[in-house]
């Protein structure tokens, strides 16, 4: 990738948009196409249409997406899988017309069947059923990245889908009703140490277990993989080890500095019993994560303190 090159970066307000700027501007890449979602309408045709004629960007991450936890997913499933094929739609044909180098597609590990074998391989995809609690969400995914599979086929077009395990890190969702587990204790738990509450409420039984990557740590692989893979496979990407939401609450409120109790609500649903990413084939490759859950955590943490927490 040339450093003066034109990439925009789709989403890059959110949690991954965000570190992905981050990253390339780091490693001196200085030629960043930036939209706000109130200069660029990503569901409306006709707006990326011109954007992409007008702007002509010769690499694309798409990272804009609809997202959310269980609560959100669960009420506003409409919303999810419109919105989502509609944005990822419009990006991957108007890279196509306008002949774009090279497309990263942002997808999720929620793809996988609820019920897949631990660790998930990439060719679990369409094995099974999905968890409900995010099928439209999942739905949506799983189109964008046959999309891009069926364009190579048929279009020669070249592009890398990527399938995150489940993120965390600066710029994270904080809201209690969108937002996903480990940003949602962080908040609890610091809400609850400044009040002097008793007990935090945690959803479920606190047994499924989750695969926690600090977003500087995919925006690495998702450079690394732009750069470098040209196989149009679909690509795990996470760190290799998985934790009981019961055990990252223990962590958080240690990190937090919470004294209090820890109560689960076993009214509320658990969401798929387990999801741990096979990311052998990532690794042949040559990538790894470097950043620990712990570290990642604290310094998550710090961030809330500083945009919100006080």
């Amino acid at each position: 990738m040339e450093k003066d090159a034109k990439i925009y970066v789709a989403g890059h307000g959110g949690l991954v948009g965000s570190a992905l700027v981050r990253k390339l501007r780091a490693e001196g890449f200085t030629n960043l196409v930036l939209r706000t979602r109130a200069d660029l309408d990503l569901t409306r045709q006709a707006d990326v249409e011109a954007f992409f004629n007008a702007e002509r960007p010769v690499y694309v991450f798409l990272a804009a997406a609809k997202v959310g936890g269980i609560l959100a997913n669960a009420t506003q499933g409409g919303d999810f899988i419109r919105d989502n094929l509609l944005i990822q739609t419009h990006v991957i044909e108007a890279a196509r017309q306008t002949q774009v180098k090279k497309l990263l597609f942002l997808g999720s590990s929620c793809i996988y069947p609820k019920l897949a074998p631990q660790p998930i391989t990439e060719d679990c995809l369409l094995t099974g059923p999905l968890e409900p609690t995010n099928e439209p969400y999942a739905i949506a995914k799983i189109a964008g990245l046959t999309m891009v599979k069926a364009y190579r086929a048929q279009y020669g077009f070249n592009a890398v889908s990527l399938m995150p395990t489940n993120l965390y890190g600066p710029g994270d969702n904080f809201d209690l009703a969108s937002s996903h587990v480990l940003a949602a204790l962080l908040r609890k738990f610091h809400e609850a140490k400044i009040a002097g509450a008793s007990a935090v409420t945690v959803w479920g039984t606190g047994t499924p277990r989750r695969e926690f990557l600090h977003v500087d740590d995919l925006a690495d692989a998702a450079l690394f993989l732009m750069r470098c893979d040209d196989s149009g496979e679909l690509i795990n990407v996470g760190v290799g080890e998985d934790i009981a939401i019961h055990e990252l609450a223990m962590l958080i409120r240690d990190v937090v500095g919470y004294t209090g109790d820890i109560v689960y609500d076993t009214s509320k649903p658990d969401g798929t019993p387990r999801k741990l990413l096979d990311i052998s084939r990532l690794r042949a490759l040559g990538w790894q994560a470097r950043i620990p859950l712990r570290e990642g955590i604290a310094a998550t943490y710090a961030w809330y303190c500083a945009n919100y927490g006080g």
